[in-house]
């Protein structure tokens, strides 16, 4: 009966484990997909970025932005302490401000092109585009009440 306990148990236990661990895995990623429809601030390629702010490959003499709304630019890297530091502070703002501006992360770990066109050497970098001006960069964790200033006067003006 020993011989059978002693056998049987650390099967359990295994299973016990695995499907635990499962669960915990589908949880997560059911808290992923719900974290990621809550987000306000939009990740974007550069494909998108060319589509939606600039096409840097066809005209990287002169800037025109092609959104509809003013933007913040947040080029960043997961590496970066300051940049998570200002990611739940973009993302407040995005939800403020939701309808009147947006909020772009540009992973420069994965744009690459996107950071080197934009002469990106620090992090965390924001550019403010405000309609019909040219942008404006700041580098560094901007305090929240800094960058509503910045929003208020210079993007919503």
């Amino acid at each position: 009966m020993m011989k059978i306990l002693k056998i049987i148990f650390p099967l359990i236990l295994a299973v016990v484990a695995v499907t635990s661990c499962g669960s915990r895995a589908t949880d997560n990623k059911n808290k992923q997909s719900d974290d990621s429809q809550k987000r306000a601030v939009i990740t974007i390629t550069t494909d998108e970025f060319v589509k939606k702010v600039a096409d840097f490959k066809s005209n990287s003499q002169e800037w025109k932005y092609l959104g509809d709304k003013p933007a913040i630019l947040d080029f960043y890297a997961d590496w970066c302490v300051y940049c998570k530091k200002l990611s739940p502070v973009l993302e407040e703002l995005a939800k403020e401000y939701q309808g009147k501006i947006y909020i772009y992360k540009i992973d420069t770990e994965k744009e690459r092109e996107i950071a080197a066109a934009f002469g990106i050497r620090a992090l965390p970098t924001l550019l403010f585009i405000p309609m019909n001006q040219d942008p404006q960069i700041a580098q560094g964790a901007v305090p929240k009440d800094e960058l509503k200033k910045i929003i208020d006067s210079l993007l919503l003006k």
